[in-house]
């Protein structure tokens, strides 16, 4: 089958692999589809289905101070615009200084066996059973007086990495979210629940039109409380924003150069060090069920963590923090050279879990053992205040709920909060059962996550929000 752009992808990597005249040339093409349904007022407003391609080139260099290299991208590139999409991307290399990063291109030898099949592609079949199930769940929303707002996405990436060491590598790559939000007839309060998936098979309309349904309800009765340290029930979507900032503030050179919290003081890193007392690992896995990702690095530009002379590089298991003991930092090969550690590239997907899974309690039962706290639904506008703590501040949103006596009884006002994610996992007291869930605020970013509900001790709600 032929691309929307006339030639087929695994063509176009090695075309302009032939056309390079660097020392060194990577291509990556990123075919990707996608379908959507938007909905307000318990009524579906938009559908839609798109397709694109985005063309990468990575030139090398070699000089007599260094190599230097060269990227370029640019989308919907056809077989006619290929060779000054190869140029450019030469000339932005001979244009710039010797690259810090710089490395031998990842050696060849692998090659995919599905690198000359056509791009995987979604399309709106892919909501055959959500559909259905979310016409159900406009009518309970109506018989039950709530407007039902939100939107699904699917999108499928093939991506096809080439270069001229030989590699020849391809990964498709499903990323699917859903999001409720639901409103009462006057819309002085909203609810949302989300969830990720691969292929909406396992996304259940219902059960989420359930929750928000739920939380409304507690939300006819209003309370007001004031600032202050609460013991707090995090559901997990609050739990993975946390995290996932935490894992992305977790690189190897920055914290070996004295400039992040996992910086030892007088020089070096953490690695080694207990940041909790309690079993917990956060870890990152391609082959994570539910969650799979890219097994080799995928890098469309230098900077931070990545490094595009790393691509192709075989991505593994990795414990980030194993029984609540840091065990790796990210690194590239040029910044685990500077520093030592070992080589640790970031895979995109991320799970946090006790040791003690099997007994580990979901968030209904933690919420029936509480006797007094706050339990929210998601957080918002993060924002990183201090990197030598990671401080963290942003707002609640959607409900915020007093539990009394192991029961909700009430919703309170919003909060801007002020919390460390590594601060807070030495404070945690329980964690509940692990389970795949969307972040509320990274999920345009980063949709593979697997996280438990936890109960934190004196969780600083540092001020009252007038935000909805």
């Amino acid at each position: 089958m032929q691309s929307t752009h006339g030639t087929t992808p695994h063509e176009i990597v090695e075309r302009a692999l032939e056309l390079s005249r660097a020392d060194g040339c990577i291509v990556i093409a990123d075919e990707e589809s996608s379908a959507n349904l938007r909905w307000a007022g318990n009524a579906l407003t938009t559908n839609g289905v798109a397709r694109s391609r985005t063309l990468t080139v990575i030139a090398t260099v070699d000089g007599a101070e260094g190599t230097a290299s060269g990227v370029v991208s640019r989308e919907a590139v056809t077989a006619a615009e290929l060779e000054s999409l190869v140029r450019a991307a030469e000339a932005a290399a001979r244009d710039a200084g010797p690259a810090e990063d710089a490395q031998p291109l990842v050696a060849g030898g692998r090659v995919d066996a599905a690198f000359t099949a056509a791009p995987a592609e979604t399309d709106i079949g892919v909501f055959a059973d959500f559909a259905p199930a979310l016409g159900e769940a406009f009518a309970r929303s109506r018989d039950g007086g709530r407007l039902l707002y939100g939107f699904a996405r699917h999108e499928l990436t093939s991506t096809y990495l080439g270069t001229s060491t030989g590699l020849r590598l391809r990964h498709d790559q499903p990323t699917g979210t859903v999001e409720f939000n639901a409103k009462t007839s006057d819309l002085a309060a909203s609810a949302w629940a989300g969830a990720a998936t691969r292929d909406f098979r396992d996304v259940d309309a219902a059960a989420l039109q359930e929750e928000v349904a739920r939380r409304l309800e507690w939300g006819k009765r209003r309370i007001d409380l004031p600032a202050g340290r609460y013991e707090t029930l995090l559901p997990p979507s609050a739990v993975a924003d946390l995290m996932v900032y935490l894992s992305w503030s977790m690189g190897g050179r920055d914290a070996a150069e004295g400039r992040t919290v996992f910086s030892r003081p007088g020089g070096g890193t953490r690695l080694g060090e207990q940041l909790t007392p309690l079993p917990l690992t956060l870890r990152s896995d391609p082959a994570e069920s539910g969650l799979g990702a890219a097994s080799f690095v995928i890098a469309h530009s230098s900077g931070g963590d990545q490094s595009t002379f790393d691509n192709g590089q075989p991505l593994a298991a990795t414990d980030w923090i194993r029984d609540g003991r840091l065990t790796n930092l990210l690194t590239t090969r040029h910044s685990a050279g500077l520093t030592g550690l070992p080589l640790s590239p970031a895979v995109d997907n991320l799970v946090l879990e006790s040791a003690d899974q099997g007994s580990s309690p979901t968030l209904e039962e933690m919420v029936a053992r509480t006797e007094r706290g706050l339990l929210l639904t998601c957080l918002w506008y993060i924002r990183e205040v201090d990197p030598a703590t990671l401080l963290l501040t942003g707002l609640t949103r959607d409900g915020v709920y007093l539990v009394e006596g192991g029961e909700v009884v009430g919703a309170v006002n919003n909060f801007r909060f002020n919390e460390s994610p590594v601060d807070l996992l030495g404070r945690i007291t329980e964690v509940g059962r692990t389970e795949r869930c969307l972040p509320r605020e990274w999920g345009d970013w980063f949709t593979r996550a697997a996280m438990p509900p936890v109960r934190v001790a004196d969780f600083n709600m540092s001020s009252v929000s007038q935000a909805s």
